[in-house]
């Protein structure tokens, strides 16, 4: 067996083993889950799917103002088409397909892949970095286990790390590093400030969007929820759970690992079986998000021959 089949198996298998815990968790506690989600209103639903919808746009637009700071302006049609069919690829085990997909389709449109490469894995990484920098605030709630205090030089030192992080120098020669480990060409040009700036208010925003969308879910089966616990966890909590997924890169789209971490700060202040419901119907608005805005992607790329297709 090569090394890559291996490395696929063991990725599949990873994926199997926590869809069974998943799976067998639920299952266990199923009964009293059952309830909470009975108990959801179909508002609270909808509104949260709102929400959850607005994350993939807000991160499509910063995707957007970097491919066009590193030298192709794509109107928004195309660049959503680009965008959103490329995503399904976190689906698949790894986080190559999603810049892979999206470097075959931009091709199409002459746009260079290695540019298009480059802005994918860009995008990937300052996601990661924001929803890492709001996840900090939750940190003292996962590590303790109760409903810890957030503390300002905490709060101090995340802003700090991230601007020196997002720094356009510091930046760019990580981003030079990283092409010459890959043994590929510099960029044609820097990144510049304005662009890291824009494309990280636009991250921060998606990470928001999607992170009310889980306190709308947790304030309608815990409505004494206090603004603190809706902010830190459903808010924050939500962005540190899925960077942490994100970087489980063996594990397509941080299935099991976000649910996880999320649950895990849930019930520092709401029930197991209220905290499993919102975790649930949370990962599943996130899907059904995706498959929406990608279906209007593929069906503009369809007709518009990005995907290899002239009929």
């Amino acid at each position: 067996m090569t090394r890559s089949r291996a490395l696929l198996v063991v990725r599949y298998g990873l994926l199997v083993l926590i869809l069974a815990a998943v799976g067998w968790a639920l299952a266990r506690n199923w009964d009293a889950v059952a309830d909470e989600l009975g108990r959801m209103g179909w508002g609270s639903v909808l509104l949260a799917f709102a929400l959850t919808l607005g994350a993939p746009v807000f991160t499509l637009v910063g995707w957007r103002v970097l491919l066009t700071d590193l030298g192709t302006r794509l109107p928004m049609a195309p660049a959503a088409s680009i965008f959103f069919v490329g995503q399904l690829g976190k689906y698949v085990p790894g986080s190559v397909w999603t810049v892979f997909a999206q470097a075959e389709m931009g091709a199409a449109l002459r746009v260079p892949r290695r540019r298009m490469a480059v802005t994918g894995l860009l995008s990937i990484g300052l996601a990661i970095l924001c929803g890492s920098l709001i996840g900090v605030v939750a940190l003292p709630r996962l590590l303790a286990r109760d409903a810890s205090a957030v503390t300002g030089w905490l709060v101090g030192a995340a802003l700090v790390l991230g601007a020196v992080l997002l720094w356009p120098p510091l930046l760019n020669r990580c981003v030079a590093l990283g092409l010459r480990v890959l043994r590929r060409e510099p960029l044609e040009h820097a990144l510049g400030g304005r662009a890291i700036l824009v494309t990280c208010a636009w991250f921060v925003g998606a990470w928001v969007s999607a992170g009310l969308g889980v306190a709308v879910l947790v304030r309608d089966l815990q409505p004494d929820a206090s603004a603190t616990d809706l902010v830190v966890v459903a808010v924050c909590g939500f962005a540190l759970a899925s960077a942490v997924g994100q970087l489980s890169v063996l594990v397509p789209a941080g299935v099991g690992v976000r649910d996880g971490v999320l649950a895990l700060l849930l019930v520092t202040f709401m029930p197991l079986s209220a905290a499993t419901a919102v975790v649930v119907v949370a990962r599943f608005l996130t899907v059904v998000g995706d498959l929406v805005v990608a279906g209007g992607g593929w069906a503009w790329g369809r007709r518009h021959h990005l995907l290899g297709s002239r009929g």
